[in-house]
């Protein structure tokens, strides 16, 4: 457990970013974006990244390593994620780790995929626990193992109660999946007469999503240099911004996240209006076309 020291916030903050750092560290003690990114207002740090975790296999073919290797490698990747997105405030964190398209791929790749994702909820949970972050799961039960299933409910139990940030894992998830079973939760209460088809908005059907209580992504992150969404998120996704890099998963670490949240902080979010607020000065750090995707 990370140990944990009183800090004072910096007395030039904007109202806005003051309110925003006691938000962050109500949810994470140890949160100092102040310190970490000293060029990021908080306020312009997103609350919720959603990221597309792509390039364990490119990783491990391109240093002659199989594939399940690569895999392992970006489990280590996901772990160093979770602790530098607590380290600046993140309050959520979704990760499309396995999509309903992936059951395509060769048997022996998915059971390796399977008995990592059991060891990573057994390996992890004790620290979820201790770090005060809550665990949710998005994606179809039917056609996981049982034993997936197992550690899944295990890890639900443990952080039940845990009032921190939340990590949420994308597993056997398809978006498309996820507004068909919605519509059908709405149709099954429209033919049962407990609701009015013409009360059926946005938010009604917002509710009957998987992700229901969780806002939406502000930042969605791309790795591997791939320029799609994958059936990840997509309507939860409308407005976020997009960040894609040609670093590969398992190179992806803190500082690759703060070059994210740095171009993130330097964009204007319209909602289809216009500018309301002069730009930060913040640079946005795209990789350079040249750049190869390793560090």
């Amino acid at each position: 457990m990370h140990p944990v020291t009183p800090r004072e916030p910096p007395t030039t903050l904007a109202p806005e970013d003051a309110a925003a750092l006691e938000r962050m560290r109500t949810l994470t003690p140890l949160a100092d974006p102040t310190a970490l990114l000293p060029d990021v207002p908080p306020a312009r740090i997103p609350r919720h990244i959603a990221v597309i975790m792509d390039g364990n296999g490119r990783w491990a073919a391109e240093r002659g390593f199989p594939r399940a290797f690569g895999h392992r490698m970006g489990a280590r990747a996901t772990r160093a994620l979770l602790d530098a997105a607590e380290r600046i405030g993140i309050e959520a964190l979704t990760l499309y780790s396995f999509s309903a398209e992936n059951w395509k791929r060769p048997a022996d790749e998915i059971e390796q995929l399977m008995l990592l994702y059991v060891a990573y909820m057994d390996g992890e949970r004790d620290a979820l626990v201790r770090r005060n972050i809550r665990f949710r799961q998005i994606g179809r039960r039917e056609g996981l193992p049982q034993d997936a299933l197992d550690a899944l409910d295990r890890t639900l139990d443990a952080t039940a109660s845990c009032t921190g940030p939340t990590l949420c894992l994308a597993i056997n998830y398809s978006a498309r999946q996820e507004l068909a079973d919605a519509a059908q939760r709405l149709a099954e209460r429209a033919s049962a007469g407990t609701l009015d088809p013409r009360d059926i908005t946005e938010d009604t059907l917002e509710r009957e999503l998987d992700t229901a209580g969780l806002p939406d992504p502000d930042l969605l992150v791309r790795t591997a240099g791939e320029l799609r969404l994958s059936n990840f998120l997509l309507w939860q996704l409308s407005y976020a911004e997009l960040y894609v890099t040609n670093t590969l998963w398992p190179d992806f670490d803190a500082g690759s996240l703060h070059t994210a949240v740095r171009a993130f902080a330097s964009r204007q979010r319209r909602y289809g209006g216009l500018d309301t607020e002069p730009a930060t000065g913040v640079t946005d750090h795209h990789d350079p076309p040249s750049y190869n995707g390793t560090q």
